[in-house]
């Protein structure tokens, strides 16, 4: 297997090392072309699983090279199939930042119609951590759920994620709960402790978990909708207020190029695990999701150009790499293959729902209604 090596490569930590792991030194992504060993994680006898360190890529003839990527962790996989076509570090455990709201969305999103109405409580609102973006969410205020939940996609409102946690049973209900679905998806480097990826000890995810959420949550017609939302309103005191995505790919704000087929998903920022991405675009019939976390260089956008660039990458090189592994679960020994698994690479088959296809044409389209609208001063998500 050819895997390719960084200079200051560190080795792939387990999911059950992954609440005690130290801070890794930032490394450069450029990928020297070798042969290695990959290292076992905790899913060792799972080799459809990409573990190692540094960057793995096997290219066939004609395949494009890997951009130059400062991010300390990053995939780029096929949304239909599964398969991982390259990654560095990808079980890496960072904190996740705003990009762990996509597994709050996989674990509550199915429990509430979006029509239900609820009066938010002054408990529901306590312990939000400071300097949280919000969405304005305010005591004895009566919402429908579907407001609530474009709230965290949109402005990815740790107001609107306590109240929907409130609204499941409570926090910690919600965080057993979103680290059930994350088992349950064999992403087994994620350790939650708070619903809204606020910074918290121990709490991280890896590139490779947040790409399963992303992959898992184009699967639902509700997420895939609320993840190409560019703008839409949010109600306030005496009427409603316009709401924009903080998903600069997606709107086209503050000079970030709105990404040409972009279907979502959640962006992320907090002092810990600085700016954080998981990007999905479609293009031609075939879905590629992109994780990126924590670029070293180039300053808060950077996120969004090094995603751009690593979607670039894996349009072009269908067809020209062979997958390093796949974002599917193992199976047990002499199960049948899941149902919704592709035959091949690049397969989006039956069964891929028609509204994640549906919601890149709402997101570009609607991308472009908002390029006049800009967020204030370049405001990073927090939480």
């Amino acid at each position: 297997m050819t895997i390719g090596f960084s200079a200051r490569a560190v080795t792939a930590c387990c999911a059950l090392s992954a609440v005690c792991a130290p801070a890794f030194s930032a490394h450069s992504a450029v990928a020297v072309t070798g042969t290695g060993t990959a290292t076992p994680g905790p899913a060792a006898s799972q080799p459809s699983l990409p573990y190692g360190s540094g960057t793995q890529v096997r290219p066939r003839a004609g395949a494009p090279e890997l951009p130059d990527v400062s991010a300390l962790s990053w995939v780029v996989a096929d949304a239909g199939s599964g398969t991982v076509l390259a990654a560095h570090d990808p079980h890496r455990p960072l904190p996740p930042a705003s990009t762990l709201k996509t597994l709050f969305a996989l674990a509550v999103l199915p429990r509430f119609s979006g029509d239900t109405q609820h009066t938010v409580s002054e408990r529901e609102l306590a312990d939000i951590g400071p300097g949280s973006s919000l969405v304005g969410v305010r005591e004895g205020h009566t919402y429908r759920v579907a407001d609530l939940w474009r709230g965290v996609f949109l402005n990815s409102g740790n107001d609107a994620v306590h109240v929907l946690a409130a609204l499941n049973g409570g926090v910690e209900t919600t965080v057993r709960k979103m680290q059930a679905k994350a088992r349950a998806l064999g992403a087994l480097d994620t350790h939650v402790v708070t619903p809204d990826g606020y910074d918290a000890p121990g709490q991280v995810s890896s590139a490779y978990d947040l790409a399963v959420f992303g992959r898992a949550g184009l699967r639902d017609p509700d997420f895939a909708r609320y993840c190409a939302t560019a703008e839409s309103t949010f109600p306030g005191d005496g009427g409603s207020y316009e709401i924009a995505n903080t998903n600069r790919l997606l709107t086209g704000a503050d000079g970030v190029a709105a990404y040409p087929g972009l279907i979502g998903v959640k962006n992320g920022y907090t002092s810990g695990a600085g700016n954080t991405l998981v990007a999905a675009a479609r293009r031609g019939g075939r879905t590629l999701v992109v994780t990126v976390m924590n670029p070293q260089e180039g300053g808060g956008f950077a996120v969004y150009e090094e995603a751009r660039s690593l979607l670039d990458w894996g349009f072009a090189a269908a067809g020209r790499v062979t997958p390093i592994g796949s974002l599917l679960p193992a199976r047990p020994p002499g199960a049948a293959p899941a149902r919704t698994a592709r035959r091949h690479e690049g397969d989006d088959g039956a069964g891929w729902p028609e509204a994640a296809a549906l919601a890149g044409a709402v997101g570009v389209g609607t991308a472009a209604l908002v390029l006049a609208l800009r967020l204030k001063g370049g405001r990073s998500t927090r939480g």
